[in-house]
């Protein structure tokens, strides 16, 4: 008699618990972004609310934000286009040193940020113009996200059902470019699409490996946010938190949203 009493009672902890975990979460982002409206955050509300503090983090931030915009677009276009290649042929590649390298480019996945940015100077850092350039940063990132691309899409590749419509179209006279951007590419459209995703969201919000190759003048948009906590009040690196979500996050959404509709249209 007391099963359907524990199985009412499931259900309620679990969205008790769900309930918790959401508020232990937006609790500390709900403050932050309330900091950054205020005039004292010592004082809450009480000092009254104010728009100057976002209007200085702008003025002397608003750059990072382009910066991050472009330096994460071009990330996720160079490692779709480096990736996806590579992820076809380790994914039909039976060559022992094919496992080798795979795991060779998962490195900068496990050694920390700062390794790799301090590596990436040592090889390129008498380059004077390019060490002192975005393009130093876009090189680090590309590096620390590509592995992400190629073991996605190359689970993709390696799906039993594609490898067998490849030979069938191959058995059918379809060419090596015909089978790719005929059959391949369209069968791991939504991959492609999620990695990229994924690729964009790391490069925007990448701190360790960006604040060890950055110059003074190559901030993006953490370490912008890392300097504003260390060298200002408390309500300018809260308002620039919020300007990041006012930005950054209906970005996200947007790009969420392509790639649900890819994954309607190509998804089996």
């Amino acid at each position: 008699m007391s099963l359907p009493h524990t199985a009412h009672r499931f259900p309620l902890t679990l969205a008790l618990l769900t309930a918790l975990v959401t508020l232990f979460m937006f609790t500390p982002m709900v403050l932050s972004i309330t900091a950054g409206l205020v005039n004292n955050y010592s004082r809450g509300l009480a000092s009254g609310l104010t728009t100057r503090w976002l209007e200085q983090v702008w003025e002397g931030y608003g750059d990072t934000l382009f910066w991050s915009l472009m330096i994460a677009s071009a990330c996720a276009l160079i490692t779709t286009v480096v990736g996806v290649p590579c992820a076809y042929a380790l994914a039909r590649s039976r060559a022992r040193w094919a496992r080798f390298f795979e795991e060779l480019l998962t490195l900068p996945v496990a050694v920390p940020g700062l390794a790799t940015g301090l590596a990436l100077i040592l090889v390129y850092g008498q380059f004077r113009y390019f060490r002192q350039s975005f393009l130093f940063i876009l090189v680090g990132h590309v590096v620390f996200t590509l592995p992400f691309v190629v073991r996605t899409v190359g689970s993709a590749f390696a799906n039993r059902e594609l490898i067998t419509l490849e030979e069938a179209a191959r058995t059918l006279g379809a060419g090596f470019a015909r089978r790719l951007l005929g059959v391949l590419i369209p069968a791991v459209m939504p991959a492609i699409v999620a990695s990229a995703l994924m690729v964009f969201t790391l490069s925007i919000g990448e701190f360790n490996l960006t604040w060890m190759l950055h110059t003074p003048l190559t901030r993006t948009l953490p370490v912008g946010l890392a300097d504003s906590y260390a060298s200002m009040r408390i309500e300018v690196g809260s308002a620039y938190t919020l300007i990041f979500f006012i930005v950054v996050l209906p970005l996200l959404w947007g790009l969420q949203a392509i790639a649900n509709e890819v994954q309607k249209r190509y998804g089996t």
